[in-house]
């Protein structure tokens, strides 16, 4: 087993964020010249190249592995040596879909907010995993059922989309139902060229995903704003529609269309207290919240 140089594994990976030298060495209070020798000296012991000298640097492949084992050690350090003495609150960075974020993952984490520090990465649940495999990340609310390297996964639970729009955007663009051929022009809103819920469903009704106008609204809140405003009809959550579909703002364009998508919970197998706590929270919100 490698004997590894953890002063070392900290300058690759503060390269690796900061994306500089001098940005890394800033943040060690080390000159950049002391953080590209330990980066050689590391590249030397491993026999490869660990970081591509671009701007930003970025992590070679075989150098991903090592910024995760020195994310990995710098949460490990830090839980143990919380139990030794009166520390500083420790840091837990999740990434999480926009949805959950927005609906039921926040009021989730509240109640720890006085002892752990949540740092959250929005990402789409269908692309959260890939922070998980580069270390960005110790946790994650993610589609993706097979475990990432070095992670345990479990269900959490299935959020529910359905198609909704306002009442004169649906007289005005489907008085004859939700056809194919009204699917094909009606303007629709999504969130991120790589929002694919508006497109799963319009391929289920036999209309072509790329012909209608496509607004884009990078931001939950701000699409649920968007559908409410006429810009276009889009799928919501049920937790994220319960209040507008009551109070008459928003109507389905069919109420027994809907769009299923699983979560599950993905995290470091390397254990420490602070996650263990931010994992049970997050299961017990996601069995109040989810399918």
């Amino acid at each position: 087993m490698p004997d590894w140089d953890l002063g070392q594994l900290r300058a690759l990976a503060a390269a690796a964020d900061l994306g500089t030298l001098d940005a890394a060495a800033r943040a060690l209070h080390v000159t950049p010249s002391a953080v590209s020798q330990r980066i050689k000296a590391l590249e030397q012991q491993v026999g490869a190249v660990l970081l591509r000298r671009e701007r930003p640097v970025r992590p070679t492949a075989a150098g991903e592995p090592l910024v995760r084992l020195a994310r990995q050690l710098d949460a490990l350090t830090a839980d143990a040596t919380r139990h030794l003495a009166d520390q500083p609150v420790p840091h837990v960075a999740l990434a999480v879909n926009g949805d959950s974020l927005t609906t039921w993952l926040l009021p989730a984490l509240a109640p720890l907010a006085d002892r752990v520090v949540v740092q959250l990465v929005r990402e789409d649940q269908d692309r959260s995993a890939a922070l998980l495999r580069d270390g960005s990340v110790m946790a994650a609310v993610t589609a993706e059922a097979v475990a990432v390297q070095g992670c345990g996964v479990e269900a959490l639970g299935v959020m529910r989309y359905r198609p909704y729009a306002t009442p004169a955007f649906r007289d005005r663009w489907f008085g004859g139902g939700a056809t194919a051929a009204a699917l094909t022009v009606a303007p629709v809103v999504v969130f991120d060229a790589a929002d694919r819920l508006q497109d799963r469903w319009l391929e289920r009704r036999g209309a072509d995903p790329l012909a209608p106008p496509r607004h884009l609204v990078p931001a939950s809140a701000d699409f649920a704003t968007a559908v409410r405003l006429g810009f276009g009809w889009g799928m919501l959550p049920d937790q994220q529609s319960a209040d507008d579909v009551a109070a008459g703002r928003l109507v389905p364009l069919d109420a027994r269309a809907h769009v299923d998508v699983p979560l599950f919970w993905q995290q470091w197998s390397l254990r420490t207290r602070a996650l263990d706590e931010v994992a049970e929270h997050v299961r017990r919100a996601a069995r109040a919240a989810l399918r």
